[in-house]
């Protein structure tokens, strides 16, 4: 899941654990301050909204896709519009907070909106209501990313406002470590569960329950409030004190339009310098040096593009793959669950283990290790864009324009000799519940070829079948031949959205008859009560399944995600029946653990990409100006998040494979972009100094603030 930002990797060592704190008073006397207990409020506030917002965010496009009936490429310009808003919209809580509310209030009001949000998603999941779902989930992810983005900048420093500074400073790094865990044992809790909720809970008549899956985490988030509100007469609350990044805003435009009346009578070194006269000397040069950190940025997006493509493209990979893993059935959007897991087994080893040999190779300053984690998102994608070749021949072949598919399921105890003129089938024939399969045959816009067929068996000889068989180009068509006639239907060889097995049901029957599917495992029963309804395609839960009709079990199969298949049933005599099971697409085959390596390559550049990024900015910014990088931060994940969908929306490729290597490649250049602006920063503070440091936080022993500030960007997205 993308991360709002990572805690300081080192933090940690600083942790005090104890319940107190020692410091000395400006008489010189040792002075104890008791750990906040509020913190405990604001943590647990933290775990509950983080379980709705990754719970929700797990399952969304499958939602888009599966209910609502979107296409993959719509689906995934939802999805990432959705997180464009909420890191777009950090700017405004911002603002709300620091200049008009405050903090808790600000908190407090955006997360009533946050929570109508999430129950107007569960509602309008609930098909029994007859509401537009459509609109109910555009207006709820619209309110998700209002309450979800106002409030991001505004709980961590709600937190740290209750520590007494500097002589908390320890105290305060464990609470940010403490927040930290937080989010990540609610982004990987939600992650394993809600998709449990949405595949293993049936609701409403429905094999699936999105409205639980969605309402669970909107309890969640209502519980949050509560924790929150509670803990309200214990909180410091600090007045708004007017925002930084406003002030910005307002020195930058002076600036311009200063510069603009001056330019020729008044000439200046720098265009920033037009500002000083309303703004003092002192803000313009501080603007001037987080300028030089801000140019840095600008390539920064295309990481994050990269990096949110877990809940949407990758995630629609893991529905083409098979998630049996011995007793254990993995959901595809389970798969999230790898990257908060891995980032709390990496955040540590990368200091113990992995900056001391990149140390060796000559790896040390922060913008190197930066480079190296993009580099790596890049190659995730290379190896995402292998395993999608190597899916891709799995996947069933679908009419293209000129040509069409024909297929014929022989219904009868018999074999039947087939005479036609379409080219290269002259003669061939068909075995009883056997099919024949021609997937290009020339058509250029609709053509009938002549058929006629024939069994040498006594049993089936007075039974001949002759006409037509009606092509048409891009089209697949079936004939289905049974004792009282051919019926012809258009056949769809393509995979259920979901990944869901699906099947079509062919009877050949002396009368109609009850046919149900009854999964061995669990009540679950299929049922399908007369032929018109057998010939559609009905889409079923992945399972082994007992064939009964009229209470006569027939035979037992396995219908495994991704397959296609009909099934042929014959009726020798009452209560006696023969079946056969034919895979039209044959069911996804790779197992979906192999899209674990390109997770593990994304989290292991995230750690170096996040946290170094956040940590190097913070060191290299001016004291004034950490809210404004954090902004600027939050930012850069909301243009990434653009990016992806602009390149959805203009669906410049058919191939997934494509795709994914435009985005790798379009990675290794901007690394390249960024290697040069790297090679020409400055650093200031001696950080990036090779002689005397290793890590990122070295050098940093003189100014411990902007360590514990980088932590509180964490991992919020």
């Amino acid at each position: 899941m993308e991360k709002d930002s990572k805690a300081d990797d080192t933090v940690a060592e600083d942790n005090s654990t104890a319940d107190t704190v020692e410091a000395t008073d400006t008489e010189g006397q040792e002075k104890k301050y008791k750990y906040p207990k509020q913190i405990g409020f604001i943590i647990i506030n933290e775990l509950c909204e983080r379980f709705n917002y990754y719970g929700m965010r797990t399952v969304l496009v499958l939602y888009l896709t599966r209910q609502l009936l979107f296409n993959q490429d719509t689906a995934t310009v939802i999805y990432h519009s959705f997180t464009s808003a909420v890191y777009f919209l950090t700017v405004f809580g911002a603002i709300l907070a620091d200049s008009w509310l405050g903090k808790y209030r600000t908190i407090l009001y955006l997360s009533i909106v946050y929570a109508f949000g999430s129950t107007m998603m569960s509602i309008g999941a609930i098909p029994t209501l007859n509401i537009n779902a459509t609109a109910m989930t555009i207006v709820g992810l619209f309110l998700i990313a209002i309450g979800s983005g106002g409030i991001k900048p505004c709980v961590t420093a709600l937190g740290a406002d209750q520590f007494k500074l500097p002589e908390q400073l320890k105290a305060m790094a464990t609470y940010f470590s403490l927040f930290y865990f937080a989010i990540n044992t609610g982004s990987m809790i939600s992650t394993l569960v809600t998709p449990i909720l949405r595949q293993d809970v049936q609701c409403f008549d429905e094999d699936t329950c999105f409205s639980l899956a969605f309402g669970v985490p909107a309890i969640l988030m209502v519980t949050s409030i509560i924790i929150f509100v509670a803990g309200k007469f214990l909180y410091v609350l600090k007045p708004p004190a007017g925002n930084m990044l406003v002030r910005v805003s307002s020195c930058i435009a002076n600036a311009i339009s200063e510069r603009r009346k001056k330019r020729k009578t008044n000439p200046r070194e720098h265009w920033l310098d037009y500002a000083e006269e309303k703004h003092g000397k002192q803000l313009v040069t501080e603007i001037k040096t987080l300028f030089n950190v801000l140019v840095l940025y600008i390539p920064l997006p295309v990481f994050w593009a990269l990096f949110d493509q877990q809940g949407s493209r990758w995630t629609f990979q893991a529905t083409r793959m098979d998630g049996q893993v011995g007793a254990l059935n993995l959901k595809p959007d389970q798969m999230q669950v790898i990257n908060p897991a891995l980032i709390l087994i990496f955040i540590p080893l990368y200091d113990i283990v992995f900056y001391p040999l990149l140390s060796k190779i000559g790896i040390r300053r922060p913008l190197q290790k930066l480079t190296l984690g993009g580099c790596l998102a890049g190659v995730a994608f290379i190896v995402s864009a292998i395993l999608e070749i190597q899916l891709s021949k799995t996947y069933p072949i679908i009419a293209e324009a000129g040509e069409s598919q024909l297929r014929i399921f022989n219904g009868m105890p018999c074999q039947y000799s087939v005479t036609t003129n379409i080219p290269n089938h002259a003669n061939f024939v068909i075995g009883s519940m056997e099919a024949f399969t021609e997937r290009h045959i020339a058509v250029e816009n609709t053509r009938a070829f002549t058929y006629s067929m024939t069994s040498n068996d006594p049993a089936c000889s007075e039974m001949i079948f002759a006409g037509n068989f009606n092509l048409e180009s891009a089209k697949a068509v079936s004939y289905f031949m049974n004792r009282n006639e051919m019926i012809e239907f258009d056949d769809d060889p393509e995979k259920a959205a979901n990944g869901y097995p699906v099947v079509r049901v062919l009877a050949n029957t002396e009368t109609e008859r009850t046919i149900s599917f009854q999964d061995i495992h669990d009540d679950y029963n299929k049922r399908y009560d007369n032929v018109t309804s057998r010939i559609k395609r009905n889409e079923i839960w992945p399972s082994t399944y007992d064939i009964v009709v009229n209470n006569v079990v027939v035979e037992q199969y396995e219908l495994r995600l991704g397959g296609v298949y009909s099934l042929i049933i014959y009726e020798i005599n009452p209560n006696q029946y023969r079946s056969e099971l034919l895979e039209v697409s044959e069911p996804n085959s790779m197992n979906m653990l192999w899209i674990a390596p390109q997770y593990i390559v994304l989290t292991l550049g995230e750690v170096m990409y996040s946290v170094t990024g956040l940590e190097f900015s913070y060191s290299q910014s001016p004291e004034s100006m950490k809210s404004v990088i954090q902004s600027a931060w939050q930012l850069t994940v909301g243009v990434g998040n653009v990016i992806v969908t602009i390149i959805a929306s203009a669906r410049i490729f058919d191939s997934q494979t494509a795709e994914f290597f435009l985005f790798a490649g379009l990675m290794f250049v901007d690394m390249a972009i960024f290697a040069i602006l790297a090679y020409r920063y400055k650093y200031v503070g001696g950080v990036g100094d090779d002689k005397k440091t290793t890590n990122t936080e070295e050098n940093e022993t003189d100014n411990e603030k902007p360590r514990a500030l980088s932590s509180s960007n964490l991992k919020e997205d």
